[in-house]
């Protein structure tokens, strides 16, 4: 798994909009080549992560699927 930060988003309702974007990007296509030797059969899984920032370092609360992109197309997650 690859892991990258997008966004920072100020509230959980504006977040999933990077995602979104992304989705419509041909798999192929910056920013959907992940970034592996083999990223033909590979994929981006994006995960919205909400923290407690009011402590350091913050403290992870809870992560939310959104969708899956690889050449198989895009796969939407349920909403929380």
């Amino acid at each position: 798994m690859h892991a990258e930060s997008c966004d920072k988003s100020a509230s959980f309702e504006s977040a999933p909009a990077e995602p979104k974007a992304g989705a419509q990007i041909p798999w192929n296509s910056l920013p959907n080549v992940a970034p592996c030797t083999n990223w033909r059969t590979c994929g981006r899984d994006y995960v919205i992560v909400e923290y407690d920032r009011s402590r350091t370092p913050w403290i992870e609360i809870e992560r939310t699927p959104i969708l899956w992109i690889s050449s198989d197309g895009v796969v939407w997650k349920p909403a929380p």
